[in-house]
């Protein structure tokens, strides 16, 4: 079954910039990983927030170890202005397919 994370962080402001392009970089990385369905990169006045797709729990557990995150996250741990949200969830099918589903 596929997991979604949605993966929320805020950064200091004079650090906007120097995540973006961490997060544009890691992208790339995190593509090539096993299992990865879906890894989009949204921001918002401060606010960046990852929406994720993975084809299982296995495939989320790896990520979590994987040099794509591990590097992200050692590159903005000091920019960031909090601890970053994440949350797991499960999708609910529902609705026309194309447009209420992640998964093709």
């Amino acid at each position: 079954m596929p997991v979604v994370v949605v993966a929320t962080f805020t950064v200091k402001p004079e650090s906007v910039d120097t995540v973006r392009e961490a997060c544009k970089k890691a992208i790339a990385a995190v593509h090539d990983e096993p299992g990865c369905e879906l890894y989009s990169l949204h921001e918002g006045d401060k606010t960046f927030v990852f929406v994720e797709q993975w084809a299982d729990a296995d495939a989320l557990t790896t990520h979590s170890t994987a040099p794509g995150v591990t590097t992200l996250f050692g590159e903005i741990g000091e920019h960031l202005d909090g601890a970053p949200d994440i949350k797991m969830l499960t999708p609910v099918v529902a609705g026309d397919p194309a447009k209420g589903q992640l998964r093709p």
